[in-house]
């Protein structure tokens, strides 16, 4: 990790930030943001020519003790680019115009009226509101754990959190409220009952409320109650029943949320399709147990010495997340069925990822709970960044076009061998590479520990690129020619 790195990492990303009143021209904060969500080109949009005009203030210091002028003229350096690119970054989910592809999931950040109002405001396209049930929930405290990296951020996250708590009414009435006040946004209700009257009544009152879309919730991992949640997820004949009442119950667009906790997502998806769903939203958080406290030793979170296996979210999701939307739309059973990209997505590029693979639309939770709503200004900035430099006039243009890449092992070339090179100027001689490759990989690095260089064995090398990845200080890169095994 270089300086630039750990300066931005030692940033509270603080509310109504202090830093804020130091410069004139220039919002540290705003900057410092858009480089922790990886939006470094984004960043190099805020600086102005003259940021280091300070105000006249003594007492306007930054709390983190960062040292921001140095970040500052390390962002000044980038090459500026417009910030108000031309770009059509609206999409879709089933048929359904959103202004941008970023939608709130259903969780307990759009669970009542403010919170919804707040993240539309913001520039969110659209909520998918907390899940609505007719039955009584109560939740455990604490509920939440998490596993941080060293700068304090979230790594992974673990929820034992069930549903809204509000009344069926109460939540039919913020809906109405809701799509009354916002008629451009997008405003889904998140539904599960327990058999298939529950559904199909819960879909005709939701429907009587003026809402786009109604979401299926199959997946939840939480649930107090048997046959509910991602049991229902688990077993294809009763998605299909259960879509099937909802169905009875509403002509509005449906989508069947699926749980990862199963081998093959593909057969409940296909059964909802059967069962008249519009579209799947892919995935619910993922069971887990984390965190078993030493000094209690009871895992996190510990409600009085007990603890459930529950749903876990965040970064360390997302390529579980990726697997499974990529087999969804890669699916021949599931053409033409609308997929709703969930799991570990906190950047634009994450979200671009997702469309890649051929997701029209995301949804996200767990950034907005460690980070706020405010994330939503670099998702979309970084989204029309990315289209500008990549020439894309629109997001149709490249939703899907990465999922051709993705093939069956038994078509994977494997008749050539790409070598690491070794960029010695770059290299400090701490011989992590050839650790690794020893202890690792297929010990095909010497190393002299007087000249303190790797020099790489070609006889020995199978091209796996361990090295390049653990290096500390990017040295290693890839040669260009191939070497064939034939």
């Amino acid at each position: 990790m270089n300086k630039l790195e750990f300066e931005i990492h030692k940033c509270a990303l603080c509310y109504d930030a202090p830093c804020k009143k130091i410069y004139k021209n220039v919002d540290p904060e705003r900057i410092i943001r858009a480089l922790r969500l990886d939006n470094s080109k984004g960043a190099s949009t805020f600086i102005q020519n003259n940021f280091l005009e300070k105000n006249d203030t003594s007492s306007a210091k930054c709390p983190c003790d960062v040292d921001i002028e140095y970040i500052l003229k390390s962002v000044a350096k980038e090459t500026k680019l417009e910030k108000n690119c031309e770009v059509d970054i609206s999409t879709h989910i089933c048929e359904i115009k959103l202004e941008n592809p970023f939608l709130l999931s259903s969780s307990i950040v759009g669970s009542n009226y403010d919170k919804c109002k707040r993240a539309l405001e913001a520039g969110w396209a659209g909520v998918v509101f907390k899940t609505i049930c007719p039955f009584d929930i109560h939740e455990a405290s604490p509920r939440f754990s998490v596993l941080k990296d060293w700068d304090n951020s979230f790594t992974g996250f673990k929820n034992i959190e069930q549903l809204s708590e509000h009344s069926l009414e109460e939540d039919c009435e913020i809906l109405k409220k809701l799509k009354k006040e916002f008629p451009k946004k997008v405003i889904i209700a998140s539904i599960m009952g327990r058999n298939e009257e529950e559904w199909e009544m819960i879909s005709r009152k939701i429907t009587e409320t003026g809402c786009d879309a109604i979401e299926l919730n199959f997946s939840c991992p939480n649930m107090e109650l048997s046959g509910t949640g991602s049991d229902v997820g688990q077993d294809p004949e009763t998605v299909k029943r259960y879509t099937e009442a909802a169905r009875r119950g509403t002509s509005l667009p449906l989508i069947a949320k699926m749980t990862p906790n199963i081998t093959d997502i593909k057969l409940p998806a296909r059964a909802a399709k059967e069962g008249g769903a519009n579209g799947i939203s892919a995935i619910n958080t993922i069971k887990s147990i984390t965190n078993i406290s030493f000094d209690t030793l009871v895992p996190e979170p510990d409600v009085n010495g007990k603890t459930s296996i529950g749903g876990y979210s965040g970064r360390a999701v997302k390529p579980i997340a990726l697997k499974f939307v990529t087999e969804l739309t890669t699916d021949e059973q599931l053409e033409n069925m609308n997929i709703s990209g969930i799991g570990g997505i906190y950047t634009y590029k994450d979200a671009i990822e997702f469309l890649l693979l051929g997701a029209t639309n995301v949804q996200l939770t767990t950034a907005v709970m460690e980070y706020g709503y405010r994330i939503i200004d670099d998702l979309i900035l970084g989204l029309k960044i990315f289209m500008q430099e990549n020439g894309f006039k629109k997001t149709s243009d490249f939703i899907g076009i990465s999922k051709k890449c993705v093939v069956d092992s038994d078509k994977m070339e494997r008749d050539t061998i790409l070598f690491p090179k070794f960029n010695y100027d770059k290299c400090v001689g701490c011989g992590r590479c050839f650790i690794s490759c020893k202890d690792g990989g297929h010990s095909a690095i010497k190393f002299d520990s007087n000249i303190r260089k790797p020099v790489l064995d070609g006889s020995k090398c199978v091209g796996c690129h361990l090295c390049k990845l653990v290096c500390p200080n990017n040295a290693i890169s890839t040669v260009e020619k191939r070497i064939s095994k034939k």
